[in-house]
């Protein structure tokens, strides 16, 4: 299997729901690191597996709407704790949707899957990956 990884990071204001989240539950600030990885069983004709250029500027436009930004108060996210393992799922549905609509100088069905990993610190990351097809 063969992937391009790409990454970025965005700086976000957000605040949990329930007592599993301790403090958490209050406002507070995060500084997450995103990466953004294309899988395929294959390269295409030019020896690559997606556009690396494309894939940077798809998964930064991807994140500009987060950045600097109270998910709170977002109305996509309302009602939704946005932890960790929420944003790699909502970053995947955006990145496969460009996929898709053919945005990464490939074909969405020559790509396996997409992973994206979300980290939160240094020790502490989560990812979601789902194929394509």
């Amino acid at each position: 299997m063969y992937a391009v990884e790409v990454s970025d990071q965005i700086m976000i204001a957000h605040s949990f729901r329930g007592a599993v989240f301790g403090p958490a539950q209050a406002l507070h600030g995060a500084t997450f690191v995103v990466r953004a990885a294309f899988l395929s069983e294959s390269l295409d004709e030019n020896g690559i597996v997606v556009d690396i250029g494309c894939a940077q500027d798809i998964l930064k436009s991807a994140l500009a709407p987060l950045n600097y930004r109270n998910l709170d108060d977002l109305p996509q996210f309302k009602g939704v704790n946005t932890t960790t393992e929420f944003l790699t799922r909502y970053v995947y549905d955006v990145l496969a949707d460009a996929a898709r609509a053919g945005k990464l100088g490939r074909s969405a069905v020559e790509l396996a899957s997409i992973r994206i990993t979300v980290a939160e610190s240094p020790n502490a990351r989560a990812w979601y990956e789902a194929p394509l097809r």
